[in-house]
């Protein structure tokens, strides 16, 4: 298959660095929507209630990033040591285009199917 080549490797390579800072950048900015509602605060209850579900969202979204972030450290790691593009549970070349739209992609689309389906 060989369908990944030096410049696609670079390119991805350069996605995943973006990626990464750009995840962590909004970890930063989203730390303090995060914090708890204060019960003080002088709002009416359905404002707090609304407030309440907005943090959880919010708590939510940080967490899925943090997952993509462990993931694209991961994948740089695979980058490292000339595993990158190789699934991690066939050692089958993961395709060059879903690499482009998910560059921490671990898994092959057959492996990542199955996993799914389970």
């Amino acid at each position: 298959m060989n369908e990944l080549n030096a410049q696609h490797l670079a390119e991805l390579h350069q996605a995943l660095l973006a990626l990464r800072k750009e995840l962590q950048q909004l970890l930063v900015n989203s730390s303090e929507g995060a914090q708890p509602v204060s019960l003080d605060e002088p709002i009416g209850r359905l404002s707090r209630m609304d407030a309440m579900q907005q943090q959880s969202m919010l708590q939510a979204n940080r967490r899925t990033v943090r997952t993509r972030l462990t993931r694209i450290d991961a994948a740089l790691r695979r980058h490292a040591s000339d595993e990158y593009g190789q699934c991690v549970e066939c050692e089958e070349e993961i395709g060059y285009a879903r690499l482009k739209a998910q560059p921490e992609a671990p898994f092959c689309i057959g492996c990542q199917t199955s996993r799914e389906a389970r």
